[in-house]
Formats: structure tokens, sequence, C-alpha cells
């Protein structure tokens, strides 16, 4: 019996050799865990139990169990590389079967399936072309395709407007003398112009009234204009000299300074040429602001005062009468002057000039008969009834930066995939808390046709602009804001045609929002609702859109989830699938079937499959692998304990063969 005993022994020191030189055999293999001998006396029995005085028989290997504690994590340079940091196993297909490891070394076969170094798939969950995961457990497959190309269909916008930003543009009327006299040649010194009050209502409702004097000049009356709060004013005058005769004794003068002398033949005759020179000699000196251009022919002068003051004419100096010129005013009437030099003044025609006058928004003006309510006569500078227009300076404009506040852009596609750029101009209105938002795709308008213009305007795309109303703290009153639908977008090519992608559709012809695919237009609309108006610097904190050109695939990512993600050269990601996991009650339960995999058995339980980072599932770590985790150290302490009691069962063996031999050897 001492014999059996000892032999148990050598076998389960020889067991547990096997078992420590397996592990350090694994030490650096990937995913493999360390296993451990469990030994079991053997004693004797029998139906009522072991005897108190009984002797064991030895010993038995219990089982070999594995450790599945934690292995370290080593980084690689492979993105295909996967190790699990916590609990689960990768599912892998064995043609049909499935099975179960922590070995993360995979690749792409010719197929685009991810398989291990056997060639087995790797199961998870499939993605469909929209990203969608399925919750169906199949071999994953990396589809190397090109990306196609999706029309932009939605932009999303968050952008802040600074509130403390001033309104580029200018609004209100402008008011132009219309009276009877204006412009009108007049004999002698005078213009005619009668005195009238000019009554201007400013926005806040107050009255100045500006009192003309009787025969004032444009210059004068716009110089008062001038010195009133939120108008201003400019004044011109205007006179034709023409059918110039000259017999050799003609002068001429301007307001008092004569321009030309004509000198007794052999001298040449004044013409039209001679005055202009005269005149524009002296524009910088005793004629201000008053300059002359001679027209084509030849045969007639043009003056203009840029100030608006009188122009007074005169001929003098020929004893004949037969010198004369003709003056003409704005106005349609005429003057012909025949020199006269009986009395040694000769003759005088006065023009007066208009005035122009620019009010701000909310300021009116109108004229009376002076001291009076009654409007003025329409004789003298302005009429009954002024006439006023509206205008805006500095309206918006694209190619003007002055004209808007804020401007940004970002590319969008079209159904083709090619790219364009989309622009958004933003300008602060006058009234409070309101913008207008523009937008521009290529530099060309995308508002919808005014189908009331004759062909082909009719078809043209007009300027689109969209009202944004704020609240008082800021956010965008959506109620009063204008929804940004883009329903007339026309893609063009390079050279400014059509390139053959989707076009526009107004809402007039049946355009529906949101657009749906499949797309049968390129029309899209513009989220505004993240836009705010707080006071501070503009800044456009993110701006997206959905669409994308075509693109290749270059390099595949796996997120700590399992997530599958494929990276394309259009910047675009798509989900491809999810790695799956698999975990069970008790994983020593694993029957090991090589190749660092392990099968289900009964005691293992029923597999739990889920995500990475689900329920008890670790996370995975991608372009790394889980390394053996085997200690060497205590594998080695193992031999030394292992070779002890081989070495003491053997000691055993031979003692008792000794003895054995003494008790034969008895006579």
């Amino acid at each position: 019996m001492t014999f059996n005993t000892a032999v148990s022994g050598l076998r389960a020191a020889n067991s547990q050799l096997g078992v420590v030189g397996n592990n350090i055999a694994n030490a650096s293999t990937t995913g493999f865990k360390s296993s451990r001998a469990e030994f079991s006396d053997v004693y004797a029995t029998s139906a009522v139990g072991a005897a108190t005085n009984s002797i064991g028989s030895g010993v038995l290997l219990g089982s070999v169990k594995q450790q599945f504690t934690q292995g370290n994590i080593s980084f690689t340079n492979n993105s295909l590389d996967m190790a699990i940091n916590g609990e689960g196993f990768f599912i892998i297909d064995n043609d049909g079967g499935s099975e179960y490891t922590r070995s993360g070394l995979f690749g792409i076969d010719q197929e685009g399936f991810l398989v291990t170094t056997g060639n087995r798939r790797l199961q998870g969950f499939q993605a469909n072309d929209e990203g969608s995961i399925s919750g169906n457990l199949s071999s994953l497959q990396v589809s190397t395709d090109n990306l196609s190309p999706r029309q932009t269909s939605a932009v999303d916008t968050q952008i802040n407007l600074d509130a403390s930003e001033t309104t580029p543009a200018e609004s209100g009327t402008t008011a132009s003398t219309l009276g009877a006299a204006v412009g009108a040649v007049q004999a002698g010194n005078n213009n005619a112009y009668p005195a009238e009050d000019i009554e201007i209502t400013l926005s806040d409702g107050s009255i100045r009234t500006i009192a003309t004097a009787p025969n004032a000049s444009a210059a004068e009356i716009s110089s008062s204009i001038n010195a009133l709060p939120e108008v201003s004013s400019t004044a011109t005058t205007t006179a034709t000299i023409s059918n110039i005769s000259d017999n050799g004794a003609l002068e001429i003068s301007l307001n008092g300074v004569t321009l030309v002398t004509s000198q007794p033949a052999p001298a040449p005759p004044i013409d039209a040429q001679d005055i202009a020179i005269a005149i524009n000699q002296l524009t910088n000196t005793t004629l201000r602001g008053i300059t002359a251009i001679q027209n084509a022919a030849g045969d007639e002068v043009t003056i203009t005062s840029t100030t608006g003051a009188d122009l007074r004419i005169s001929i003098a100096g020929s004893p004949s009468n037969l010198d004369s010129i003709t003056v003409q005013g704005t106005t349609a009437n005429t003057l012909a002057m025949v020199g006269d030099n009986t009395n040694g003044n000769g003759l005088t025609a006065t023009v007066g000039g208009s005035v122009d006058i620019t009010l701000e928004e909310d300021v009116t003006v109108a004229a009376f008969q002076t001291g009076t309510t009654t409007p003025a006569d329409g004789t003298g500078l302005f009429e009954a009834a002024i006439g006023v227009s509206p205008f805006i300076n500095n309206s918006f404009s694209p190619t003007d930066q002055d004209t808007y506040n804020h401007a940004t852009s970002v590319s969008i596609f079209d159904s083709l995939g090619n790219s364009h750029v989309m622009s958004l101009f933003f300008v602060k209105e006058s009234t409070e808390n309101t913008w207008t938002m523009y937008v521009q795709v290529d530099g060309e308008d995308v508002g919808d046709p005014n189908r009331a213009l004759d062909p082909p305007l009719d078809l043209e795309p007009t300027q689109a602009s969209y009202n944004l109303v704020f609240n008082n703290d800021g956010t965008l009153d959506e109620g009063s804001s204008d929804p940004v639908q883009i329903t007339y977008w026309n893609p063009i090519d390079a050279e400014g045609n059509a390139n053959g992608a989707l076009s526009g559709l107004p809402l007039a012809d049946g355009a529906v929002f949101p657009v749906t695919q499949p797309f049968s237009n390129s029309n899209f609309e513009i989220d505004v609702m993240a836009l705010t108006q707080f006071g501070s610097n503009f800044s456009v904190n993110d701006i997206s859109q959905d669409g994308n050109t075509t693109g290749r695939i270059s390099g595949i990512d796996i997120s700590s989830e399992g997530l599958i993600l494929s990276r394309y050269t259009n910047g675009q990601s798509l989900i491809l699938g999810q790695v799956a996991l698999a975990n069970f009650r008790n994983t020593q339960g694993l029957q090991p079937i090589g190749n660092t995999s392990w099968a289900e058995t009964f005691d293992s339980g029923n597999p739990v499959v889920g995500a990475p980072g689900s329920a008890a599932l670790g996370v995975l770590q991608a372009g790394a692998l889980e390394d053996s985790n085997v200690e060497l150290s205590q594998e080695l302490v193992q031999l030394i304990v292992a070779q002890r009691n081989f070495q003491a069962n053997a000691k055993t063996i031979q003692t008792a063969d000794t003895v054995t031999q003494a008790i034969i050897n008895i006579r």
C-alpha cells in the first residue's frame, strides 16, 4: 500500500509540473489564462464511513482550474487589435459554433470580415447604411466601398450676435425744392424767390422753423437748414450760355467778375471755350465753387455752382447793339440778352439754385407762406407739397463689408457631392432686438423668384432675407422670426453653368419641409433656434450640416464601447458595427479547446451577450492586447515545490523498498 501511496504522489507532482510547465510555456501568449492544479487526498471508506485509525491511500488530481484574472494591457500599432479591460470574452464563429476568447488579435480577410489568426470570424452587431446598430448577432464585416455623396438637407447653427452692435444702414427721406421759380432765369440782380417758412418736425416731435428772406440764395437757405439736428442739406445752381454773338465789343461778367472782353479785329471773336476757360481759372479764388463745361459742339457753356449761389450773368459794351448771348436756367425758360452800352451798366440775368434736404428717420418737412400756416403757393422755392422720397443709405450688399455687421460661411453639398460655399450675413436693424439674415450660395442669390415679373426675369432668384427677432433675455423669439428655408438654390459649376445636380423647388410649387429622402430637389433648412443676442462679441460656436462629398476609407477606429467606425477622406465617419462580448456565471466551467479559446459547457452556464461597457461586461481598448496573466516568478517557485514533492515521494518508494527487502531477507 505504501508503494501505491507514493506512486500517487509521484503522479500528482508530475501533474503539477505539467500545469506549471504549460503556464510557463504560455507566459507570452496573448489572452492566455494561467492554470492551477488542485489535489485531493484518498481514503479507503465503507458504507459506514472511514475508520478512526484509517491511513490515507495517497493523492488524486482533483482538477486543473484556469485563473481568469486580468492580464496586463500592452499597446500595439494595429488599430484592429483589441483588449478587454474587465469581464467578458470575444465571440468567435467556428463553422456555425461559438467559441470564446480573450485574445484580441484580429485582422480583415479578403471579404472584409474581422477574423482571428485562425481565420475565424469575430461576432458582433452589424450596422445598416445609416449607422444604426441591429440587435442580431452576426459576423462583423468592414465595407471598403467609397462613401456615397449626400446632399445637404439641414444646417445647424449656434451663433451669438453682439447686442451692442448698431445698424449699418441709415434710413430716412429726401426732399427737393420744386417751386416754379427754381432754376428760372430772371432779368436783373434778384432770383425772385419770395419769403417762405420752412417747417421741420424732428423725431422727438419738436418743430423748427426757418424763415427765408426774399431773394435768398439756395446756398443761404441750405446753410440755415444744416444748422438744425437730424437734417442735412445741399444746394446747386446751373445756367447755360449759348448763341454767343461777338462783333468786337462784347464783355461778359459772372457775379460781378469780368470773364472776357472782346478786342477789335483782327483779334478772334469770343466763343464758349473762352468763357469756360475764364471761369475755371477762377473756381478756387473769386468764383469759388463755380465751374464751367463747354459742350461738344463748342457753341455753349454750362456753368454750375456747387454751393447753390445765385449765378448773375451780365453783358455790356456793345455800342452797335449787335453783340448778344442767351441765358437759360434748369427750366425751359430763356432770356436773350443784347449788348447795350447806353447807360454803362449793361444787362443782367440771374439764375437761382435748388435745395436738397436729407431727413433722418421720423423727421418731416413742410413749407408755408411767411407768417401763416398756408402752404407755399409754389411760385417761390418750395411747393405746397415738397417732393419727398424715402431712402436707405448703406443698404445691404454682400460685396461691401460696411453694409453688414457680421458674416460667416460653411461648405454645403449638392446631390452630386459637389462642394459649395454658403454665406450667412447678419445685419442689425433699427427696430429693437431685430436682425436680418441674408443667405447666398457661391455668391449667388437663392431667394424665390418674383413671378410677377416678365420672362425671363420671373425665373431669376431674388435676395434671400429672413427676419430674426430676439427676446429680452437674448434668446430667439421663434414665433416672430422667419423660418429659414432655402428653396431656390440651383447649383452651378465654377463657370457659372448648371452642373446637373438637383435644383430648388419654391414653396409655391409644392416644396415641403422638413426635407426627406429620397431627395427630389436641392432644398434645405437652416436651424437658427440656437442663435442668441448677448452683449458679447460675435462668435460662431458651431455650424454644421448633414451633407458630404464622395469619400474613400482612410482608417478604422474602435471605441471603448466596441463601436467600429470607418474614417473617410471626406472627413466623414460611419458606424459599421459593434463588437459583442459574452460572459458566464462560472467562467472556470468553460472548456479550453486550444487557440486560446474556450467552449461553453453545462458547468459554465449559458452565455450572456451584450455590448462592451454594459451590465458587468468590460470595456475595449483598441490598438492594444491583453497579455498572459502568468506570473513567472510564482511559477518558478511552483516548479521547485513540485520537484521537491516528486523527490520526496520517490524517497518514500525507496524507503518502502528497503523495508520490504529486510522482511524478505528474514529467515
